[in-house]
Order: C-alpha cells, then sequence, then structure tokens
C-alpha cells in the first residue's frame, strides 16, 4: 500500500480515537449495494486483505471508502427518449412537447436505473494521531473530501482541516526557483510549471528539463510564478507539489531496498504491514519537513511534535 497522491489535513488536537472505536464505527457504516433507485451508495469497505475496515500498525491507521456508482451516461437515456418520442409523436399526430420530453427523459432515467451497471471506486486514508495527519490517497480535493464528510457523519464529528501554512507553495516554490536551491532536506528536481499573472494566465510547462539556468529566473523576473514544481525528499521519496499544496506523484526511491532479499519471502499480511510501516515513518517525516519549509504556524508544529 503506497500512496501516490496526497491531500493532507490536521488532525484537531483532541483527536483521540481508538482503533477499535473506529473499526466499530466504520463497520455500522459498510458499504451497502446500490438500491434499485439509487444512482450511488458510499459506505466503508475492508482496507486490507485481512478484512478489517482499519488495519493498524504502531498506532498508525489504514481506512478505505468505497463508492458504488451506477453507470448510465446521459447520451443513452436522450437516445432511448428520442426513440420513443417518435413513437409517441406517430400515435398522437403532431411532436412531443418540451415538457413532454423532460417527463419522458424522468421515465427513461427510472426505467434505466435498476438495470445499469454499477462500478466501485475505493479511496484510501492514513490517520497518523502522534503527528496529527489525516491524509488521503486521491487525485482531486473532490474525492478526498468525500472520504473526509463521510468520516465525519460516521464519527458524529470531526473536526479536520486542510493543511494551512504561512507561507503559500507558491511564493515558495518561485523563491526556490529564483534562488536555485531548496529548504535543507529537499532538493529541485527537473519538473515544473510557471504560470503568469496577467489575464490570459498563460502557462510554460517543464519537463526533464535542468531548472537551474538563466531561462527560468528570467521568465520569474518578468513576473511568473511557480504553479507545480518537481522536490526530492533526502533523497528518499520524489514528488510533485502544487500550489493547492497537494503532494502528487510520490515515488519512494528507496523501497526496493526494504524488499526482502533473494530467497526470503514475507507472507502478504507481514509485507503489507511492513510496506505501511515504511510508508507512513516517511511521509510523516516528509510532511512534517514540508510544514517546517513553509511555515506552518506554531501552535500546529508543537501539536505534533
Amino acid at each position: 500500500m503506497w500512496f501516490k497522491n496526497l491531500i493532507v489535513y490536521r488532525l484537531p488536537d483532541d483527536f483521540s480515537v481508538s482503533a477499535t472505536e473506529l473499526e466499530e464505527k466504520l463497520a455500522a457504516r459498510s458499504l451497502m449495494p446500490c438500491g434499485s433507485f439509487d444512482m450511488q451508495s458510499k459506505g466503508w469497505v475492508f482496507s486490507s486483505d485481512l478484512e478489517r475496515y482499519v488495519h493498524t500498525v504502531n498506532g498508525q491507521h489504514l481506512i478505505a471508502l468505497g463508492v458504488d456508482q451506477k453507470l448510465l451516461p446521459g447520451s443513452i437515456i436522450r437516445q432511448v427518449a428520442t426513440d420513443r418520442a417518435k413513437e409517441i409523436a406517430k400515435e398522437q399526430g403532431y411532436p412531443v412537447g418540451r415538457r413532454q420530453m423532460r417527463e419522458l427523459k424522468m421515465r427513461v432515467t427510472e426505467e434505466l436505473r435498476g438495470r445499469a451497471l454499477t462500478r466501485k471506486r475505493i479511496t484510501h486514508a492514513w490517520i497518523d494521531p502522534a503527528h496529527g495527519w489525516l491524509v488521503v490517497n486521491a487525485s482531486s480535493e473532490g474525492k478526498a473530501e468525500e472520504l473526509v464528510e463521510t468520516l465525519r457523519d460516521t464519527l458524529g464529528s470531526l473536526q479536520v482541516t486542510l493543511l494551512e501554512t504561512e507561507r503559500s507553495p507558491a511564493s515558495a516554490m518561485t523563491a526556490w526557483l529564483a534562488l536555485g536551491d531548496a529548504p535543507v532536506t529537499f532538493t529541485i528536481d527537473d519538473d515544473c510549471e510557471l504560470q503568469a499573472a496577467d489575464q490570459s494566465k498563460p502557462v510554460i510547462r517543464y519537463v526533464r528539463h535542468p531548472l537551474d539556468g538563466k531561462e527560468i529566473r528570467a521568465q520569474i523576473t518578468g513576473g511568473m510564478f511557480a504553479t507545480r514544481l518537481g522536490l526530492t525528499w533526502k533523497d528518499r521519496v520524489s514528488f510533485v507539489l502544487n500550489e493547492k499544496l497537494h503532494v502528487k506523484k510520490v515515488e519512494f526511491l528507496l523501497m526496493d531496498k526494504d524488499t526482502p532479499a533473494e530467497g526470503e519471502s514475507a507472507n502478504p499480511g507481514e509485507q503489507f504491514d511492513i510496506d505501511f510501516t515504511l510508508m507512513t515513518g516517511e511521509l510523516a517525516a516528509l510532511l512534517g519537513d514540508l510544514a517546517k519549509a513553509l511555515g506552518e504556524p506554531e501552535q500546529k508544529q508543537a501539536a505534533a511534535a
């Protein structure tokens, strides 16, 4: 279980939900199949092959939200409704009006809903009570908020907030590029995106391109700022930071060094625990250093220490 895209939240200082309590509450709101008239169903699913809703190792919790969604494209509804409208028009002797067409589409939707195929989507999250992190492995903030809102409803209340820093990621990344250097635990990689502040907002993307030359500095001097920047933390984890403080394209560079040696084998459960422990240990330290580099408010840093 290696997270690839991180949407990062801060847990409340008084978060004290135990693994046992969390397991009970998530189990009580497990994912149920979509009903005949439902387009979507949300609920918690097993977070690992051990058939637990909460997988806990060394005080770190892994949870998973499942979403069943019926696939009923609007184009199919329109096609069926249009075909039926033609038949109705022949029977009644005049074209179907707008109101009649709307009602027809509603009837077609209700009819097809029960026969629609269902797609399942699973989103994982990691809860780190020791350092105050709630991290959702999601490519968009919308999917992360979906999990957070469901968790809040499941627990009754949960005052989590997106990670906030005193210095915006855009201003920090722009300054690092201008200096040609990042804070001590980070190094700048060869990917970035620059955007101009004018109304048209032109964008320049650099991929596998040296970022320490005069060209980049000239763009920044001309008024462009960084919205994405590739970074590596302690030569151990590479990622892309964006202006919304999302951590994208996470890659654990030393992962292969931590796998069993040739001729040895860990059972799947043990290997899952090893991977989860390594991942959470690396990411907790990385996020702590990133928060310091961007100037997280002192009270949050003190609470997480």
